[in-house]
């Protein structure tokens, strides 16, 4: 009999209770893209497509304990992170992610709501930066993210391979900028991977409310194709891909900020244009 054959995968996030991000949809990609899934829950929310109403942190011990639990039976092939509540929270993920070897980790370094609200405090952002990333395999800030990660305003093509390359002093491996917020109809990000390879990933820009949670489903199907035995650069081309099918293959679902299609195929209008042309 084989015993943990099946990739497995971890997510390590708060819930959103309307389905559209966090641990339910990072769960939703780990199955869209045929790996198995598991959770580390830091945080409960009561939210829909219109905002956050209440949010319940979890007990660090409890936390703690779900990390024990995971280890003693699974076998992990990448493990990614999601929103981590507040400083207190973050400490204990990282003190856990430094205990057991669950494969490579990527981070979303989740820290604006959809509608422009900080999610995370000074502290908070200070231990991500200086704690979480020098461990972080791949890294996946979206223009305000890395904004506040780095101190300065991110407007063009040429800022963003400046904030990729400052990431990486910080220790990241691979950095991807993604570039939804900027303006233009073509979505660019910025990719620069350890071992010197850049690239930009391009794909139409779609006008639609309905992006809540690709943060979380974009860093999700890395880790699904890492733990599958994929390349970086393969797998990050294709979690571009899925989120692209995500986004241009709507579902209609609540009154907001509307989730993503998590059961839609892969979009193929993905150019992946090398860095010096």
């Amino acid at each position: 009999m084989m015993i943990n054959e099946t990739p497995q995968v971890l997510t390590i996030a708060g819930s959103d209770s309307g389905g559209g991000a966090g641990v339910q949809a990072d769960l939703k990609t780990f199955q869209a893209r045929k790996v198995f899934g598991m959770t580390i829950f830091v945080a409960l929310t009561a939210q829909n497509t219109m905002g956050v109403q209440a949010s319940l942190p979890i007990p660090c011990d409890f936390i703690a304990a779900q990390f024990q639990s995971l280890a003693e039976d699974f076998k992990i092939k990448a493990v990614k992170t999601g929103m981590l509540a507040d400083a207190k929270h973050v400490s204990e993920v990282i003190k856990q992610l430094k205990k057991f070897d669950f494969g490579p980790l990527i981070v979303d370094p989740v820290m604006i709501a959809k509608g422009g609200h900080k999610l995370l405090a000074d502290d908070a952002i200070v231990l991500i930066k200086e704690k979480l990333l020098p461990i972080t395999s791949v890294v996946t800030p979206n223009i305000p993210e890395a904004e506040i990660l780095l101190g300065y305003p991110i407007t063009t093509r040429e800022d963003m391979i400046k904030a990729a390359a400052d990431l990486r002093k910080l220790g990241v491996q691979h950095v991807i900028i993604k570039g939804g917020h900027g303006q233009g109809k073509i979505s660019a990000d910025f990719v620069w991977l350890a071992d010197g390879e850049r690239f930009w990933l391009e794909a139409p820009r779609i006008n639609t409310e309905n992006t809540h949670g690709t943060g979380d489903t974009f860093s999700a199907c890395i880790a699904a194709e890492i733990a599958k035995g994929q390349t970086i650069s393969k797998s990050i081309i294709t979690a571009k891909k899925f989120i692209q099918g995500a986004i241009s293959q709507p579902i209609s679902v609540g009154h907001g900020h509307g989730p993503t299609n998590h059961w839609a195929s892969l979009n193929q209008d993905i150019i992946v244009k090398d860095f010096h042309k």
